[in-house]
């Protein structure tokens, strides 16, 4: 069920009637939302909705016995066994087909012969998002971050609730179990800034993310058939995409949960605004983000083992970041890409000399228009299908060409500039609700701007979001 549809609408409508009527009882209020959540779930294809049961039953039992364990062995036992089967669970439903043909692949160039075995299982939309979830939450009672979910309603609530069930943000449990056992208040503020969030992410993702994306594929689907400044055009294209798409999703995720009591985490803080690559990890996908640090980075030795260490670290960190949002070589580029421009940025900030100066506008300016380009050329080894697309992308993007690009580069500019005038208020007032602070009837119009613009540049069909494919 995608949030830009109108069976979703219908969905919400009753599920949030259902919810209203149930607000006296805290247990039933719970099970109309973990029903609702199973529903959502079971839409694409019920058969999954096994999996998501097995997952909480298992983080749920290991969760009590880390906590009731008088013996420290035990404890490590269980939260041993959540990571096995989380981590087994992902594997065999998204990484498996991939290692093991990428292994033959390689066995074939060295001139031997190879079969390798195929599960050719279908992969459960969001499987790599409540798994992390649900597997945080075991190794944080084991650490003493959060109290154990002895209620095993709250626990099912908390891994399958819809709004953020299939592309996130990665709640932790110390942070959105208390929200799920404790009574929650329906009010007008947070209906409206649901609204708000609601409106302006179908905005992102129906308007700029959507039409972008007619752009992105024409250039992505063949780019040995483009010009050079086409290519860069494409590669634009993709990065207005990916970001009205994924940060599009995160804002209705918490509109929606914001209309019935809830408060999501923060998962875009203007991004594209970043003065350096650390910059940009605390503002894009910062569930993501921080649970790499906290549960990959940190634990792997994080600053503690000198410079050589740390940079390994980095490396590894972001190359497993790479592979967790597909099993496709593309992505582990894009990993160490990444992992490659935080080590020399730290490279940088060591080297002896003059430097640009802290907290100055100009210089703050420049920073960005580094960062900027080298976002959107990590945006190409996202989304390029093939390392022969990565060459044929690489052979035209820096050959010179002359410059045609005409409507599309309009429609581009224009698709983007609502987004952008939005963010400059943002950033300047520091707030991602700044439109909130307008006088009642300009609020009312610019949801009416929004609603209209939905309606009147949709393209025509329902395209799923981006990130279910993780």
């Amino acid at each position: 069920m995608l949030f830009n549809t109108w069976v979703f609408a219908a969905f919400f409508a009753i599920t949030f009637a259902a919810y209203l009527a149930t607000s006296r009882w805290l247990s039933l209020q719970n099970i109309v939302l973990l029903v609702a959540s199973y529903v959502f779930y079971g839409w694409w294809d019920w058969h999954f909705l096994g999996l998501i049961a097995l997952s909480t039953a298992i983080d749920y039992v290991a969760g009590l016995r880390i906590a009731d364990a008088e013996d420290p062995r035990t404890a490590k036992r269980w939260v041993t066994l959540s990571c096995i089967s989380n981590l087994g669970i992902l594997a065999a439903f998204k990484y498996f087909d991939f290692f093991l043909g990428s292994l033959g692949e390689l066995l074939t160039s060295m001139g031997w012969e190879a079969a390798m075995p195929s599960l050719s299982l279908v992969l459960p939309v969001g499987i790599s998002f409540y798994t992390f979830q649900s597997m945080s939450y075991s190794i944080d009672v084991y650490r003493g971050d959060t109290e154990v979910a002895r209620n095993p309603l709250h626990f099912a609530v908390y891994v399958a609730f819809f709004p953020q069930l299939v592309a996130g943000p990665i709640e932790r449990s110390s942070r959105f179990l208390p929200q799920v056992s404790q009574p929650r208040t329906v009010t007008l503020p947070g209906l409206e800034s649901g609204l708000f969030l609601v409106l302006w992410g179908l905005f992102k993702k129906v308007v700029v993310a959507d039409n972008a994306a007619l752009l992105a594929n024409a250039v992505f689907d063949d780019p040995s058939a483009h010009t050079g400044a086409q290519l860069w055009l494409g590669a634009l294209a993709f990065t207005a995409q990916i970001y009205g798409d994924f940060s599009g999703y995160s804002d209705i995720a918490r509109g929606l949960a914001r209309a019935m009591g809830f408060e999501l985490m923060v998962n875009f803080k203007l991004p594209y605004f970043a003065v350096s690559p650390s910059d940009f990890w605390l503002r894009w996908h910062v569930s993501l983000s921080s649970w790499l640090r906290d549960y990959l980075y940190i634990p792997l030795g994080g600053n503690r083992g000198g410079r050589g260490g740390t940079y390994r670290n980095l490396m590894l960190t972001m190359a497993l970041g790479g592979l967790w949002h597909g099993a496709a070589w593309n992505f582990v580029l894009w990993g160490i890409y990444h992992g490659v421009i935080l080590v020399v940025y730290r490279l940088a900030a060591h080297r002896p000399g003059p430097k640009l100066p802290d907290r100055v506008w100009w210089a703050d300016l420049l920073r960005m228009g580094l960062m900027f380009p080298l976002t959107v050329f990590g945006w190409v080894l996202f989304r390029i299908a093939s390392m022969a697309d990565l060459q044929a992308f690489l052979a035209g993007a820096f050959t010179p060409s002359e410059v045609e690009l005409g409507v599309d580069a309009v429609t581009l500019a224009a698709l983007w500039a609502p987004v952008f005038l939005m963010q400059l208020a943002q950033l300047a007032w520091d707030d991602l609700l700044v439109a909130l602070r307008l006088p009642l009837v300009l609020r009312g119009v610019l949801y009416g701007l929004l609603i209209a613009a939905c309606v009147a540049f949709a393209t025509g069909e329902s395209i799923e979001f981006i990130y279910f494919q993780f």
